[in-house]
């Protein structure tokens, strides 16, 4: 699609409905040291604030969002920290072993299913309006990682709940809106209750040509949730078991998973580190909504 296409569409209001279309669509279906990623930090209070814009899709690419499920979860053999093959509708042993414990009727194999359910993220590229920690990166593309808080946030400036309010599709370079992220710390976790959207405009006021510049700096979101960027059935598998200490389980543990096992540990053993990788993931999943579809959908396996 051309720029020029892109902007067509904007003005027609066709990339609202038919991104409201697609979160339907998904709904009935049920990195760390990364420098394209961008994350809000927060001070000693657990307290932050930044603006973001959300950009449009990708050249080539028909959503301006990933969706990914994760598992993350320590047992006997170490962690297990993988993608999950169900943000690819395909079966996943996690959730294959979470079905059978959630079925036993015990409180206890509840529990543990609880603990080892997916969780959700969603990735999309941003365009950093203001970032008072960090304010080099104002004027920068990058990959921002969040979870169902926000994209519902999205979902509410679509579809508002009230007559008086306008929908506005919030990755539109011309009829968007920025994003203020307000982080507060809640119960020990992140929460962004506060965050709103500003008022509609151009992003920025820039003219066509400097919005052009910053679209062809996006990050391809369809790499994301690739399949090469999954594990196989058979070595997720392999690598749950030994997780588990099934007995007689070879050791399954490539170099990949070492590393991700070793900044895993980092970011939870470093002191008052405000992005805590175990707080993140917990953000991320925290919703409600989300939990209750999973162990339904358990329930009925």
């Amino acid at each position: 699609m051309s720029f020029a296409n892109l902007k067509k569409q904007s003005s027609l209001g066709s990339l609202t409905s038919k991104l409201v279309k697609e979160v339907e669509k998904m709904n009935s279906n049920g990195g760390s040291g990364d420098d394209r990623l961008w994350k809000p930090e927060v001070d000693k209070a657990g307290n932050g604030y930044a603006v973001v814009r959300f950009l449009p899709a990708p050249d080539g690419e028909d959503l301006p969002w990933a969706k990914i499920y994760t598992h993350a979860f320590q047992g006997p053999g170490g962690w297990y920290i993988e993608n999950s093959l169900t943000s690819l509708g395909q079966k996943d042993p996690v959730s294959e072993y979470n079905t059978q414990l959630w079925n036993s009727g015990i409180d206890s194999d509840k529990e543990t299913a609880r603990k080892q359910k997916r969780k959700l993220s969603y990735y999309a590229n941003i365009y950093v309006v203001k970032d008072p920690a960090n304010p080099q990166n104002e004027g920068g593309v990058f990959l921002f990682k969040f979870g169902k808080k926000i994209f519902d946030k999205i979902m509410s400036s679509m579809q508002p709940e009230f007559e008086d309010e306008d929908p506005i599709n919030p990755f539109d370079f011309w009829a968007g809106a920025d994003f203020k992220i307000k982080i507060k710390k809640v119960a020990g976790y992140w929460n962004y209750d506060s965050s709103e959207f500003a008022r509609a405009g151009t992003l920025g006021d820039l003219d066509d040509s400097e919005l052009e510049e910053i679209w062809k700096k996006e990050y391809s979101l369809s790499e994301i949730v690739a399949p090469e960027q999954f594990k196989s059935y058979d070595d997720l598998k392999k690598r749950l078991d030994y997780v588990l200490g099934v007995r007689g389980t070879p050791k399954f543990q490539d170099q990949e998973t070492l590393q991700e096992e070793q900044a895993f540990e980092a970011e939870r053993s470093a002191p008052a580190v405000p992005t805590d990788l175990k707080s993140e993931l917990d953000n991320l999943s925290s919703d409600d909504d989300d939990t209750l579809s999973y162990f339904a959908k358990l329930a009925e396996s």
